[in-house]
This record gives C-alpha cells, sequence and structure tokens, in this order.
C-alpha cells in the first residue's frame, strides 16, 4: 500500500451496480480504474502469504470514555488555543480518555517471521520510507504440523470453559492498551456539516484506512466541524486530515459525475484498489 499523488478523481454512483458504482480517475493520464469485486488466484495466493507472515491484529478503539478539553497555550498565562487552518479560525481541543487495544496471535508464525516484522516496524517508527522497509514477498512454506490431540468428541464437548483444550496449534496471544493523544479543531463558520462528511466516509468505510477516521468523527465533537484531526499511529508518526479550504458549488453540470468518453479504462492504474 502506498500514496497516490496527482490530479485524482473518484466517481461513487449509488444507483448503479456492482463494480460500476466505483470508479477512480487519473485526470493526468485520463485513464480510470472501477472497484474489483473479484480477486485473481494469484492475488489471493499473495494476500493469504501476506497474511500468514504477519500477525493477526484486531485493533479497536476505547471511545466511550472520550471527552474534550480545550487546549491551552502560554508559558505562564495559559489562554485557549486558537490556531489558523487554512482560511478557518479554529478552536483547538485535546482528547482524552482515548485508548487503542490491540490484540495479537502469532502461533503462525516462525521466529524468522517475527524478526523481520519487528526491523519492518523499527524502521517505519524512525522515518523510514514505508515501500522500503516492506520486504518483499516470499512464498510461505507451511509450518510443521502441531501435535494430534487424542479426544473423543463426547469428552472435548463436556470439557469445562476454563480447562477447554486447543485442538490446534497452541495459541499465542498478545494484548496491549496504549492511550492516544489526539487532537481536533473545530469551526463554527464551515460551510459543511458533519452530516455530509459522515456520509461520504460511510462510502469510503470498507478501506481499512478511513474505518477509525468514520469511527472518530462519528463520535459527538465540540461544536462546530473537524477542520483538523490529529490521530498518532506511530511514536514518530501522526495522522492529519486537514480542510484548508472548502467551497459549494451547486452549479456543478452532470457531465462531472461521469466518465469522460477519451478516458480509457486500465484496470492496473491502482494496483492497491
Amino acid at each position: 500500500m502506498k500514496w497516490q499523488r496527482g490530479d485524482i478523481s473518484i466517481i461513487f454512483n449509488g444507483e448503479a451496480e456492482g463494480v460500476k458504482s466505483f470508479a477512480i480517475l487519473d485526470n493526468e493520464k485520463k485513464v480510470f480504474q472501477r472497484m474489483q469485486d473479484e480477486e485473481s488466484d494469484a492475488e489471493i495466493d499473495e494476500e493469504v502469504d501476506l497474511l500468514m507472515s504477519c500477525d493477526i491484529v484486531s485493533a479497536t478503539m476505547s471511545t466511550k470514555p472520550i471527552t474534550f478539553s480545550r487546549s491551552q497555550d502560554g508559558w505562564f498565562f495559559k489562554e485557549d488555543k486558537i490556531e489558523n487552518i487554512g482560511s478557518y479560525v479554529a478552536n483547538v481541543y485535546d482528547v482524552n480518555g482515548m485508548t487503542l487495544v490491540t490484540r495479537k496471535r502469532r502461533e503462525h508464525l516462525t521466529q524468522e517471521d517475527i524478526v523481520k516484522n519487528k526491523a519492518m516496524l523499527e524502521s517505519i517508527s524512525k522515518g523510514s520510507n514505508t515501500m522500503d522497509a516492506v520486504p518483499e514477498l516470499q512464498r510461505k512454506r507451511s509450518l510443521v504440523p502441531p501435535t494430534v490431540q487424542h479426544y473423543t468428541w463426547e469428552t472435548y464437548i463436556n470439557c469445562e470453559t476454563e480447562n477447554i483444550t486447543t485442538l490446534g496449534r497452541k495459541t499465542t496471544i498478545k494484548e496491549d492498551k496504549k492511550t492516544i493523544k489526539a487532537t481536533v479543531a473545530m469551526n463554527e463558520d464551515f460551510p459543511l456539516k458533519l452530516e455530509p462528511l459522515l456520509n461520504v466516509l460511510e462510502v469510503i468505510a470498507p478501506f481499512k484506512h478511513f474505518d477509525k477516521l468514520k469511527e472518530f468523527v462519528s463520535m459527538k465533537l465540540p461544536p462546530g466541524f473537524p477542520v483538523r484531526v490529529e490521530i498518532p499511529v506511530l511514536p514518530t508518526i501522526v495522522a492529519r486530515v486537514t480542510f484548508q479550504k472548502f467551497e459549494p458549488d451547486m452549479s456543478i453540470p452532470d457531465s462531472r459525475y461521469f466518465i469522460p468518453r477519451d478516458y480509457k479504462e486500465d484496470p492496473h492504474r491502482f494496483p492497491d484498489l
């Protein structure tokens, strides 16, 4: 996965079905690519190899105890922090009580996999290029089968919950809780309300990069519109979403919502789509 820069447009047609409902356009190369709803056997094999070489991670953000308080600025005489973000004057708030709970399972990994994954995360956290830090994917070899457990069906179903026996490989689970220091800047004069933004995030939420953003924005935010959201994802990396300029235009012709006729379809323009 890597960032795509350029003159790019996204078209979503709620009335269309299947792959025709979502398309990304490269306006410089005049090509477009539709969202793929089926993967080839090679892509599935590659994805399985990737998953079997990494931790199985379940990350949840605890949002129930979250509160917002005004950020303070100044050395001796503290005052509420106000920043200019683009053309908007925003009140800055600290997000309190946000906890990221991460659960990992790694019984399917070899020691070599664990060492490689740790080195990759350390490289990324130090600011290295994300794509350079990811090692070239190699075909995953099967692990040695786990020891066969000789249990009858009656013994298994009658086993008490606290003493239940794992029939397959012994699970290796690690849980980590980390308090996240996030900030949000709100502007009460922004010409867009939260509801349209949530509708857009609802469409793109299947992309895991936007799912957490939707979850955060769905919370009960302070008054106004979040013109900037900052959430740390690694010790030295902060995810920042900023709205610096917004101009509503109701005179956009219907043709802008359709793929131009001179654009050609390129199913490989965005490999990660």
